[in-house]
């Protein structure tokens, strides 16, 4: 069998269902006998009967040797990397494993200001300190967009010592850095480049995407299989140089449930055969869908984010600008889920932001134009701008120091000048303001405050209001 038609976890539980053994192993509901009616509708009879996990012709995911070894390897060929990890708790887990699996206590590594909550706690585990580095910001769309190789430059001059940069692109929406030439600067140091490249699983099946990070000499990368691909939720890769493999599927091991769900795997397997086999044409025909949206709405005058100067862009994340309309981006989220039936993948202060994949088609790019004509027009607002800080700055403490600390909670204001004991982070689009053992500046409050007032979720803070902050004692 040709390997681009081949699916060997697939296989393998075909094989076992097929087999028609009689369970008394996990899971309880034994093949689906047992479930519940409710958990029936969601699940075919085939589905239940492959629902297992453990068994040895299914392979293990923390010592792989069969099926999924062989899926991992067949992964890693067509991403063009040296080794492939199958991750089912989520890019969290896999930006977690290679954090964990690359530095040790009192390593300094660079952190952009937009990083994903998910580097914290790989801080935290492995006891390194960041430095952090500004991002530049679009005032026109009020939107964070990456970090430049001139940033990287003077911060590489101002700690030589450091031992990784990471980076996160293409970010949340959709706007790359120069991986490639950051990746000459960093190695040239002696350093290691990781990149959080959640949103950037589909970026090498199309010549009009930026450049995937592997292909642009990154050591590690993580990626969200199924935000863009096929895979089910919580299903993830982490591509990576063979000389770090050791260290790092161990780091991957200690963070992987040791029951991993063999339908999450499957789903991963079956991600890599469709763009394997279909990819290009997959991915190349949503990359022109998003050019025919994008002409639809500005044709109707709403503001769509383009690709910024100096930077590399996924068309396939539609951000729209509804500040014009009347209307922060909240609100316009709140109309089109509940009067329109239309959802978006995250809303902020000023927009609304959608994505294309190659699972949409003219029918539903035309059910989006047609709901968007119909957002209410009210009187313009004005956003306030974002004002992120500009400095590299290296934490006071490490995330681990201060996640081990003596800690008291004061009035947000009081904070200004101590030591933050908690991560302050809106949702979404997930990068904190404020991550724990950096010192908190009235600058960054006063942007707190403004993210309070536009209505975003608050997370990791111990009070959801944030009218007070954890400080280290």
């Amino acid at each position: 069998m040709r390997n681009n038609f081949y699916a060997p976890i697939v296989d393998a539980m075909k094989k076992y269902s097929a087999d028609k053994v009689l369970p008394f192993h996990t899971p309880g509901h034994k093949h689906g006998r047992g479930a519940h009616e409710f958990l029936r509708e969601l699940l075919t009879p085939e589905g239940f009967r492959q629902e297992v996990s453990l068994m040895d012709e299914l392979d293990d995911l923390h010592a792989p040797h069969a099926c999924i070894k062989r899926a991992q390897e067949l992964a890693a060929k067509l991403w063009h990397a040296d080794e492939t990890i199958f991750f089912v708790n989520g890019t969290t887990s896999a930006i977690q494993a290679m954090i964990f699996g690359t530095l040790k206590p009192n390593d300094l590594i660079f952190v952009p200001r937009n990083a994903h909550r998910s580097v914290i706690s790989g801080l935290i585990l492995s006891g390194a300190t960041p430095i952090f580095l500004p991002v530049e910001f679009d005032a026109e769309f009020n939107l964070p967009l990456n970090v430049t190789v001139k940033t990287v430059t003077r911060a590489i001059k101002k700690f030589p010592q450091a031992k990784a940069l990471l980076l996160v692109s293409p970010n949340y929406y959709g706007v790359a850095a120069d991986v490639r030439k950051i990746s000459e600067l960093v190695h040239a140091a002696g350093m290691i480049l990781l990149v959080d490249e959640a949103h950037g699983a589909h970026l090498q099946f199309s010549d009009e995407l930026p450049l995937s990070a592997m292909d642009s000499g990154a050591d590690l990368a993580a990626q969200s299989t199924h935000k863009i691909l096929g895979s089910l939720t919580q299903t993830s890769m982490l591509h990576m140089r063979k000389n770090f493999s050791a260290q790092v599927k161990r780091a991957a091991s200690l963070l992987q449930t040791t029951s991993p769900n063999q339908i999450l795997l499957a789903s991963l397997d079956v991600a890599r055969l469709q763009m394997e086999v279909d990819g290009r044409g997959l991915i190349q025909a949503a990359v022109e869908l998003s050019k025919n949206l994008r002409g639809q709405l500005k044709r109707i005058g709403l503001k769509v984010f383009d690709a910024p100067k100096n930077f590399s862009f996924d068309p396939t994340k539609v951000t729209v600008n509804v500040s014009e309309l009347g209307l922060t981006g909240a609100q316009a989220e709140e109309i089109l889920r509940h009067e329109l039936k239309i959802q978006c993948e995250l809303s902020d202060a000023a927009n609304v932001l959608f994505l294309l994949t190659f699972a949409d088609d003219e029918s539903t790019v035309t059910k989006l134009v047609d709901a968007l004509k119909l957002l209410p027009a009210r009187e313009s607002i004005k956003i306030s701008s974002t004002n992120l800080p500009r400095e590299i700055s290296r934490a006071k403490l490490s995330p681990r120091e201060t996640f081990y600390a003596p800690t008291i909670s004061v009035k947000l204001r009081d904070a200004i000048g101590k030591i933050c004991a908690e991560e302050v982070t809106f949702y979404p689009p997930g990068i904190p303001l404020l991550m724990p053992g950096e010192e908190i500046s009235a600058q960054v409050v006063e942007q707190i405050e403004r993210e309070k007032l536009s209505g975003g979720k608050i997370f990791g803070v111990e009070d959801s209001t944030l009218n007070t902050i954890k400080i280290v004692c």
